[in-house]
């Protein structure tokens, strides 16, 4: 993927804040109830964690030394709770309208600004990356369990893939246990025209690390961009996505079932 500056960054998050307020102001009282793929949020429990991150970065500036209040994300779920679904989609335009404005107000330079994140310390860059993720994320917590499909093509999907994507090798590595001297190569397939498609090869020597390509690799496993990030996400039950025939793999089969049931790494 290639360098982004902050005016890509706007524009994705521009992109799923209008998403988030499209869904809000559609949806009915019982919708809003309805379980997540979160097992302790309801639909309105995620929108209110989503919208309650962003509600506590709005006006806080990159810093290594002073972190964004994580402690008052709860303030915006615990202030909705009442609300009304039009009251409610109110409210998250605001903070969503809030935040965007804060984004624009911002040098383009802050990209590369070193800045605490939920991951440590990275750029402020790689933070709107990880908010990327998270976004792009919840909003299939909600619409695959509302039987709706949403777009897995554009620049929000390539930017939470490679969210993943650094991780891969930590994946591999710990979380599959793919043994020295051993190679994967993940096949990210689109199911829509334009969609987003990446191969993710890995080898194993002395620890797994990321490479360009693999010649003949011992396992190869292939799952569309929605079935693998959701897979990575911890969100959705592995046996089912392989009955389905939507991860499969060639190559060692001890291995491949291995790596379709542990690409989980985050929740």
């Amino acid at each position: 993927m290639r360098t982004l500056s902050l005016t890509d960054y706007i524009e994705v998050h521009s992109n799923l804040f209008d998403h988030y307020n499209r869904l809000c102001e559609r949806l009915t009282e019982d919708e809003l109830g309805l379980q997540s793929l979160c097992p302790e949020w309801d639909v309105r429990g995620v929108i209110a964690h989503v919208i309650g991150v962003e509600s506590v970065l709005d006006g806080w500036e990159p810093s290594t030394e002073n972190p964004p209040p994580f402690a008052n994300i709860a303030d915006f779920q615990i202030e909705t709770v009442g609300l009304n679904p039009a009251e409610f989609a109110s409210r998250v335009a605001e903070v969503t309208a809030s935040r965007l404005a804060h984004l624009r107000s911002l040098d383009p330079s802050v990209v590369d600004a070193p800045s605490i994140t939920p991951a440590g310390v990275r750029t402020y860059g790689a933070f709107l990356q990880i908010r990327v993720f998270d976004m792009w994320v919840h909003a299939r917590d909600i619409a695959i369990p509302m039987g709706e499909q949403l777009d897995n093509a554009g620049l929000d999907a390539e930017i939470a893939l490679a969210e993943v994507a650094g991780s891969i090798g930590y994946i591999v590595g710990k979380k599959i246990g793919l043994p020295d001297g051993k190679s994967i190569v993940f096949h990210i397939d689109s199911v829509v025209e334009g969609g987003v498609e990446r191969d993710l090869a890995v080898l194993v020597d002395g620890r797994a690390r990321v490479v360009d390509t693999v010649d003949s690799p011992d396992i190869e496993v292939t799952a569309d961009l929605q079935t693998f990030m959701m897979l990575a996400a911890g969100r959705i039950d592995p046996q089912a996505q392989i009955d389905a025939g939507e991860i499969t793999w060639t190559g060692d089969e001890l291995w491949g079932d291995t790596a379709a049931r542990k690409l989980a790494y985050t929740m």
